[in-house]
C-alpha cells in the first residue's frame, strides 16, 4: 500500500526542507517523492539534511507543474495549515490516513500535497484535491515545518499499514516462589545484622517489603544483584565488629 502513496512538494523554497522530508519519508517506509518547481534542486543542503535518504532524492521526479506530478493519481489530498473557505472535506491525519490506505490498498495511486513554506497551497491547487488534511496544533502557534507535517501523516500511514516495528520485549529470567522466599529471608536477616530493624517490628516491615518487591516483579538478575548487595552490607558490618 505504501508504494502507491506519493509525497508531492510544491515550490519548496529551502532545499534543506526537501532533504528533511526525504528523511521523514524513509523513516516511515515511503519512497515516492515528487517536486513541483523547487527553487533549488539538486542541492548539497538537501543531501545533507536527508541523512542517508539520498536514494529518495536521486529517484525524486521533478516537474514544472502540479498537474504533471499528479497526472497518474486517483486520489489527491492537500495538506492545509489553515481552515479554508473552499468546500473540500477536511480530515485529521489519522482519519485521512485510513482513507488514503483504503484507496492505496485497492491499487489506486494517491498524492499527498504539501505547499510552500510561507503560504501553503493556493486555492487553485486546493481545487485539484479530493479532500484536505489538517493537523491540529496550538492555535496560538500552529505553523508546522513541512518535514514535520510529512512526518506526522507518514507515521499515521505506516501505523495504519501495519508496517510499524515494535521492539521485542527484553527477555527476563522468571523468578520462582522459592527464589523470592530466599530473597525475603536474606533481606530480613541482613536488616537485623546491620541493625536496621528491631525483631519486634520485623514482621510488619517485611510485609510491606514483600508487597514492594512483588509490585516490582524482579527477574533472576535483579534477585542476584539484590542479594549481592545484602551480602556486601552484612560483610561490611561484620568487619566493623
Amino acid at each position: 500500500m505504501l508504494n502507491n502513496i506519493r509525497i508531492v512538494l510544491v515550490e519548496t523554497s529551502h532545499p534543506g526542507n526537501i532533504g528533511a522530508v526525504a528523511r521523514a519519508m524513509k523513516n516511515m517506509c515511503l519512497s515516492d517523492l515528487a517536486l513541483v518547481a523547487p527553487r533549488e534542486f539538486p542541492s548539497a543542503e538537501a543531501t545533507s539534511r536527508a541523512s542517508g535518504a539520498d536514494d529518495l532524492l536521486a529517484a525524486a521526479r521533478v516537474t514544472a507543474t502540479l498537474d504533471e506530478a499528479i497526472a497518474d493519481c486517483h486520489l489527491v489530498v492537500g495538506a492545509s495549515a489553515r481552515l479554508r473557505t473552499v468546500s473540500v472535506p477536511q480530515e485529521a491525519p489519522r482519519e485521512c490516513a485510513a482513507q488514503v490506505l483504503a484507496a492505496a490498498g485497492q491499487g489506486q495511486r494517491v498524492a499527498l500535497l504539501f505547499g510552500r513554506e510561507n503560504s501553503g497551497l493556493t486555492n487553485e491547487e486546493l481545487g485539484r484535491c479530493h479532500q484536505l488534511m489538517h493537523i491540529p496544533a496550538n492555535p496560538d502557534y500552529s505553523s508546522l515545518n513541512i518535514a514535520m507535517a510529512v512526518q506526522v501523516l507518514s507515521y499515521e500511514l505506516m501505523l495504519g499499514a501495519g508496517q510499524a516495528t515494535v521492539a521485542a520485549p527484553e527477555e527476563r529470567e522468571p523468578v520462582t516462589a522459592r527464589e523470592m522466599q530466599g530473597l525475603f529471608a536474606h533481606l530480613e536477616q541482613a536488616m537485623l545484622d546491620i541493625g536496621f530493624s528491631d525483631p519486634r517490628q520485623s514482621e510488619k516491615l517485611m510485609l510491606r517489603l514483600r508487597r514492594l518487591f512483588f509490585r516490582a516483579e524482579p527477574d533472576g538478575d535483579d534477585i542476584r544483584i539484590l542479594r549481592g548487595i545484602l551480602s556486601a552490607a552484612q560483610g561490611r558490618k561484620s568487619m566493623r565488629r
